[in-house]
């Protein structure tokens, strides 16, 4: 894994440890995420990769080591998370545009403020569907937008993204790609993203953090030097198979144990 000096980190990691039931899932873990970078972990199911944002975003504590962001600990800096499941992620009785504000409300923010920020947020991701309906009146796709607007409304730090379409039709999934790689490389929100779509990280990535099996370490860590904006065009490119071929050998010979 390559170094980071501490002022491009946005985000240190380390000697990690977390075990449930005595089991080990890491043991010493150490990561660095530079600012406005966007990391993909990938690695087979159970490895943690989940466990490893919750821990980070201060959902779940850690058993031993620290995570630091610009030597700030969670609870000094601005978390966005996105979560797999959008249909519980978002307050039912409220609005898509009160879900959005609800966050900023919290902060203290003047309403017109409030108001910039959803306006920007709607123009950046190019929203056409009323945000003044409610959750349960739009398409996955929608609500799924809808959450990673309310993450982003709070100008995060870091925003962690948990599977954020694994749920989603691919037609739907290949639109909200594109308008999200976009807006984060536009914004250089320094962004990680947890998914089980090797496709899915090398589009959205600057690098790959390839886990093995528990305790988990770094089977490889792929830096994906492809050009912005990445389209589906992109898919067939040598460049992109080539990368993919990389993290598909990591995946059986390191990760996988084949």
């Amino acid at each position: 894994m390559s170094e980071i000096s501490p002022r491009q980190a946005a985000l240190s990691v380390r000697g990690l440890k977390k075990a449930f039931g005595g089991v080990a899932v890491y043991d010493g873990f150490s990561l660095d995420v530079k600012r406005g970078d966007i990391l993909a972990v990938f690695g087979p199911n159970g490895c943690g990769k989940s466990t490893l944002i919750n821990m980070a975003a201060g959902l779940l504590p850690v058993d031993a080591g620290h995570i630091l962001y610009d030597g700030q600990t969670v609870d000094e800096v601005r978390i966005g998370y996105v979560f797999q499941n959008y249909r519980e992620a978002l307050f039912p009785w409220r609005r898509s545009a009160e879900n959005i504000r609800y966050p900023l409300r919290r902060m203290g923010l003047r309403p017109a403020e409030i108001e910039a920020r959803l306006e920007r947020l709607a123009a950046d991701f190019r929203v056409r569907f009323d945000l003044n309906r409610y959750p349960y009146e739009l398409s996955g796709g929608q609500q799924q937008l809808v959450s990673i607007m309310r993450a982003l409304a709070v100008e995060p730090e870091v925003l962690f993204l948990d599977e954020p379409f694994s749920a989603l039709d691919y037609e739907t999934t290949l639109s909200l790609r594109s308008l999200l790689q976009q807006v984060l490389k536009a914004r250089r929100t320094t962004t990680i993203l947890v998914s089980h779509d090797l496709e899915e990280s090398i589009v959205l990535a600057d690098r790959i953090l390839m886990l093995t099996r528990r305790p988990t370490t770094v089977a490889d860590d792929v830096a994906v030097a492809l050009p912005w904006p990445r389209e589906a065009a992109m898919l067939s490119a040598p460049e992109f198979v080539a990368i993919k071929a990389r993290c598909l050998e990591t995946f059986t010979r390191a990760v996988a144990g084949a």
